[in-house]
């Protein structure tokens, strides 16, 4: 597997300051990360409430309390790692994990298409699989149009952006240091299916494509060293997925 290429900050125009070697963090700091997250989705599901208390005619419609409260959770998570990175070793957040465009020309249209790629694979192992249709919570949060648009959009934007940061721009540069490319990649696209488990109602078949996946957008991070990368190839494999759902018409809505 080739090695990683550096990638463009996106942050500033002007000449950043050189990083330490990445990842220069280590497992303390990952424990310390893995730590903050049952507070953070404790804190999120506390603001969530806040906004339904708020906006009590949302409260008919569960994807406008699940989606607020993830990412309410990603958001304080995100504020503990940007504190650790600055405190400790005085490092910015967005290059540290990154974020940066890769050097590559049309690398957002490669990656798009990546990702497309990427969701027609997944597509063709599910029926290999046999992968049953059951009746899974993911289904219950697109019960309505409302719903439907709030989770396409999340998914298409937020939704990537968050996971990435986390799984390929925190995690996965300190698994391939310590265990190399091909098993780094694969270890850190475990926890990633299985936080993604109870949308699927922990459907091994579902869990398997979806470490796929991750493995997928792993190996596109440390090929391209960027998690904007990683980023767009999975927001254009979400996106094929809800097209393809969309298409569907008995996955419409009711109450459309």
């Amino acid at each position: 597997m080739s090695e990683p290429q550096p990638a463009t900050p996106i942050e500033s125009a002007a000449e950043p300051a050189p990083l330490p070697a990445i990842p220069f963090w280590g497992y303390a700091d990952l424990a310390l990360f893995a730590a903050a997250a049952a507070p953070s989705l404790l804190v999120g599901a506390l603001l969530a409430q806040a906004l339904m208390l708020a906006f009590p005619e949302w409260s008919g419609r569960k994807a406008l309390l699940v989606l607020p409260a993830q990412f309410f959770a990603y958001g304080v998570w995100f504020v503990f790692l940007l504190v650790l990175l600055r405190a400790k070793y005085r490092a910015p957040f967005w290059r540290s994990l990154g974020w940066g465009r890769p050097a590559e020309p049309f690398w957002f249209w490669r990656q798009a298409r990546t990702g497309i790629l990427v969701a027609c694979g997944i597509v063709l192992g599910g029926l290999l699989l046999r992968t049953p249709d059951i009746d899974m919570p993911m289904k219950q949060l697109l019960s309505d149009r409302v719903s439907l648009i709030a989770v396409g959009l999340a998914a298409v934007s937020l939704g990537p952006v968050c996971e990435e940061l986390a799984f390929r721009g925190f995690l996965l540069p300190l698994l391939v240091r310590s265990w190399g490319a091909a098993p780094g990649i694969l270890l850190a696209a475990m926890p990633f299916a299985i936080l993604h488990g109870p949308q699927y109602a922990w459907s091994w078949r579902h869990i398997v494509l979806i470490l796929a996946a991750g493995a997928a957008f792993g190996w596109i991070r440390h090929r391209t060293g960027s998690t904007a990368a990683s980023a767009v190839a999975h927001a254009f494999y979400n996106f094929t997925f809800l097209l393809l759902y969309a298409l569907q018409e008995r996955n419409l809505p009711a109450r459309w």
